[in-house]
């Protein structure tokens, strides 16, 4: 059972939640704080960021320099992230002088630098890909390389950004000079995921397994799909597999586990986040906790919540339409909305670009198969356009 003393202190008037990110993330956070009567404060280096308007007190800031995030820090009696791109250094003083902070900062310092993080799979007997380590692009280059693989930028990537199949030599020419891996491309049925929950007492759930759908150019995530179109045997072994980046990790919060399925039907770990996730969104229609509410659960120390799907889920993210940037239009929105079970999110982003994630729809039906036909119809009828 968690602390009650502790329990009481962070639903009384005087607690205050901070939050390292103020995109769509922590937008839909603070829908489940405002549900608990949470005092939030965010950080955010965009005065329009999606949670500027809405959280209790918002701070703007680089989540990158550590003045800015020690001084936040300095305000709040408990400190989480939206994203794991933030000042490790300024979260190891916070921590070391009493602040508590979930994921704990160690943790996110293995988790933001792929490197890292992969050395960290082998280490503790993770399944996952081959991978080699490089300081810059001239390293790479010297090099006896086998094509294709996949490069991965070591810090800083996201939403695809960062990742690149290189098919020959002259790929490399257009790799930026950073720091990078290697890994080998490995040929798989199925690119999966499962959201695993951890509080403070040790208490772990696992969300359901599902099922990930990527765009072919952008390498973003299309639909995600629970439950995933697997077997029972495929699916325990997904499950088995995140707990065990979980418990080798020891995070409190949520620990988002991307994972391929490989034509032998073996699970291997690509990547992990250390917070709530893409792959999770489908949640807040179609579970019995959603994981918003399932990572304040965890880091309050609060009993996690049921993970159980009520309804069959499926998310197709929204993002800006090819050739088009400026003043966003979602153009067809009030067509989808006259389709069974469909909720469209719209994260408030004022300018879009390709490829920018601008929302994402749920589809929940009892039958999954119509739920997947009907996303397909809201993926083709909507558009995310501009001016």
């Amino acid at each position: 059972m968690p602390n009650l003393y502790k329990v009481k202190n962070y639903f009384s008037s005087n607690f205050r939640l901070g939050v390292l990110g103020g995109g769509q993330l922590g937008k839909m956070l603070l829908a489940e704080t405002q549900k608990f009567d949470i005092y939030t404060c965010i950080l955010d280096a965009s005065n329009e960021a999606p949670c500027a308007q809405i959280c209790n007190e918002f701070h703007q800031g680089s989540l990158m320099d550590f003045d800015t995030v020690y001084n936040f820090g300095k305000k709040v009696d408990l400190l989480t992230i939206e994203i794991e791109h933030v000042n490790i250094e300024a979260l190891l003083k916070l921590e070391k002088e009493g602040l508590a902070i979930y994921p704990q900062p160690n943790i996110l310092q293995i988790i933001q630098h792929k490197g890292k993080q992969k050395d960290f799979f082998k280490e503790n007997n993770i399944p996952t890909s081959p991978h080699k380590r490089f300081s810059s692009l001239a390293a790479l280059k010297k090099e006896s390389l086998t094509f294709p693989f996949v490069w991965k930028s070591a810090q800083f990537g996201y939403d695809g950004t960062g990742v690149k199949i290189v098919k020959n030599e002259n790929d490399l020419n257009s790799l930026p000079d950073n720091e990078s891996i290697t890994e080998a491309l490995i040929p798989f049925k199925n690119e999966l995921a499962v959201i695993v929950a951890r509080n403070k007492n040790g208490e772990i759930k696992t969300y359901p397994v599902v099922e990930m759908e990527f765009h072919p150019e952008a390498n973003q995530v299309e639909y995600v799909i629970c439950p995933a179109r697997i077997s029972e045997e495929v699916a325990a072994k997904a499950i088995k597999v995140a707990l065990h980046v979980a418990e080798a990790l020891s995070p409190i919060g949520l620990l988002a586990v991307e994972l391929f399925q490989t034509e032998d039907d073996e699970i291997l770990v690509n990547e992990v986040a250390p917070r709530t996730h893409n792959s999770g969104h489908y949640s807040i229609e179609a579970s019995y906790t959603n994981q918003f509410e399932q990572h304040l659960r965890s880091i309050l120390n609060l009993p996690l919540g049921n993970t159980d799907s009520k309804v069959a889920g499926i998310m197709v993210n929204l993002v800006g339409e090819e050739g088009f940037s400026g003043d966003v239009i979602y153009q067809n929105i009030e067509k989808i909305l006259e389709m069974k079970g469909v909720t469209p999110h719209i994260y408030g982003k004022k300018q879009t670009r390709p490829f920018r994630k601008m929302g994402h729809v749920t589809i929940v039906n009892n039958n999954l198969t119509e739920a997947r036909k009907i996303a397909e119809e809201v993926k083709n009828t909507i558009r995310v356009i501009s001016k």
